[in-house]
């Protein structure tokens, strides 16, 4: 599948996108992008900052042009943000554009993963958080194993441990979806 070019990371926020995607390019002599990061240098501000003046159809609609551009680049990692997959354009984009890599993880991980951070404004509300990540997982889900050519589990496992495998099955896998 390298020869698909670009890699796509997908997946709930804490599966580790982003970390993976830096050791990923790091290994394969690619640049690194994260739409999050694009989007934030593009506005000037942080994620959360864009949520409170125009919500998430402000954020999303930012997140749309930002994937549309970083996915007509050659040769890189790209990871998205966990929502990304919720626009039919971002979707089409990333499937038609490169390997699409799935970052699966449960939920239990991901609240442990994400339980201290600040810049996630899906759960600044309060309450359950392991509840709103189920509620995310199940909209979110279908829509990621939709267009994953590849799924990668992270739960428990280290970073370069990841990393090695999806080189290994990009190494291995057919070039075509």
């Amino acid at each position: 599948m390298l020869g698909k070019g670009s890699v796509f990371l997908i997946g709930p926020m804490g599966s580790g996108k982003t970390a993976v995607g830096r050791a990923l390019a790091r290994a394969l002599g690619m640049p690194f992008h994260d739409s999050d990061a694009e989007v934030e240098r593009r506005t000037g501000v942080d994620i959360p900052f864009i949520f409170e003046k125009e919500g998430e159809a402000g954020f999303r609609a930012r997140e749309r042009e930002a994937i549309e551009a970083l996915t007509r680049l050659e040769r890189i990692v790209l990871a998205t943000g966990g929502g990304a997959v919720l626009s039919p354009e971002n979707r089409r984009h990333l499937a038609e554009r490169g390997c699409v890599v799935y970052l699966e993880t449960s939920v239990t991980q991901q609240a442990d993963r994400v339980r201290h951070g600040r810049n996630r404004p899906l759960l600044q509300q309060q309450g359950d958080v392991a509840g709103r990540l189920g509620e995310l997982m199940d909209i979110r889900s279908p829509l990621y194993g939709e267009i994953a050519d590849l799924t990668v589990s992270t739960d428990g496992r280290r970073v370069p441990a990841v990393a090695e495998e999806i080189l290994r099955l990009l190494r291995e896998a057919p070039a075509a979806r």
